[in-house]
């Protein structure tokens, strides 16, 4: 179930996703207390929640940093996040100059449910292209998810799972062959959520 979020609360998360990467250049960069000052008399932004926080240029993603479970509250995990994707490890660190022309998404996460499936095909036949958020995991080192809006770009089930198989460094042979009759890892286990976005 899509998590319930007050439509009025989209320009504050993604103003104040703005703000904690515009703010992050300073010398001493305003402490997250400090940024929610004037959010105080907005209850909502103290209840807990996983969010994701997306920085784009002209259509191509920045950075994107977010958390699963929640584990703080709201704006707490929006400003971290926002933060941390102005650094994604996996590309070029965002410039002071590029802040006033970045596109900022905050996702929040609904609590993840566990797909109690034991083979690819099972999989691909109980997704919902363009609802699910996914999570692969195998009890180890290897864990991957996707949002709803990568279905965007892959937008049948297979294809999906062998882009979210390959971006958690499963083993190639596993997600570069005929994916639906593939034998399911040993300790694999797979959980969806749903999200609601926010652009700004």
């Amino acid at each position: 179930m899509e998590p319930h979020v007050e439509p009025t609360l989209g320009p504050v998360l993604t103003a104040l996703a703005r703000n904690a990467v515009a703010t992050s250049f300073a010398a001493r960069p305003p402490t997250t207390a400090a940024l929610l000052a004037d959010l105080s008399t907005m209850p909502a932004l103290t209840k807990r929640a996983a969010t994701f926080v997306t920085l784009e240029r002209d259509g191509a993603l920045r950075g994107c940093i977010g958390t699963l479970t929640a584990l703080r509250p709201l704006a707490f995990d929006v400003v971290r996040n926002a933060r941390l994707a102005a650094r994604d490890p996996r590309l070029p660190p965002v410039l002071e100059a590029e802040v006033e022309t970045l596109r900022c998404t905050v996702t929040i996460l609904s609590p993840a449910e566990p797909i109690a499936v034991r083979g690819f095909g099972a999989l691909f036949d109980v997704l919902r292209p363009g609802r699910d958020g996914l999570t692969l995991r195998d009890g180890g080192a290897r864990r991957a998810t996707f949002l709803p809006s990568v279905w965007a770009n892959l937008p049948e089930p297979e294809r999906f799972v062998a882009a979210l198989l390959r971006k958690g460094r499963w083993p190639e042979p596993l997600w570069s062959g005929e994916l639906r009759s593939a034998p399911w890892p040993h300790g694999l286990a797979a959980e969806r959520y749903a999200t609601r976005s926010f652009h700004g």
